[in-house]
């Protein structure tokens, strides 16, 4: 009797651990690794985008427009139960190239960039008329087989392919 009254509480006792495991928080690392010996090793004047991407691979992302410049975006993030990941720590490299394709600046950033969206509905706004869904429905009646332009008698006499 004793020894089934010590398996139940020790079953009771890992069903809790379990249950409590369950509501950690999960942290994670999305994107660039860095490290801070490879970027230190890139200097302006001196490295090129092939000499770059060799020392600090392929970057996240690049400018579409103006400068040419590579981004290498680092985030962690961490997520509590049943909510959405957010970020917690944010560093993004910017290496600045001039026309010739050699290194003219580096810089860094932080999160200071983040943004963080609410929005305020779940609608939508379109442009256009507000109508009801009444209105949607029942709002072609009597349209349909009309004139266009009016109660003229006889065949429709635009210009176009079908007279319209």
């Amino acid at each position: 009797m004793r020894n089934m009254r010590l398996m139940v509480q020790g079953a009771a006792v890992l069903a809790l651990g379990v249950a409590a495991s369950g509501c950690a928080s999960i942290k994670d690392h999305r994107g660039y690794i860095i490290d801070e010996a490879l970027v230190a090793s890139v200097q302006p004047g001196v490295d090129n985008k092939l000499s770059v991407e060799r020392t600090l691979g392929r970057p996240t992302f690049t400018s579409q427009f103006g400068r040419q410049t590579w981004y290498y975006v680092a985030q962690n993030t961490r997520q509590r139960p049943f909510t959405r990941p957010q970020t917690s720590d944010q560093s993004v490299i910017v290496v600045d190239f001039d026309a010739r394709g050699n290194v003219s600046s580096m810089g860094r950033q932080g999160m200071e960039k983040v943004v963080r969206l609410s929005p305020e509905s779940d609608k939508t706004p379109t442009l256009g008329r507000d109508r009801s869904f009444f209105q949607d429905l029942f709002g072609n009646i009597g349209a349909v087989g009309a004139i266009p332009g009016g109660a003229g008698g006889g065949a429709p006499t635009g210009t176009g392919p079908n007279g319209s």
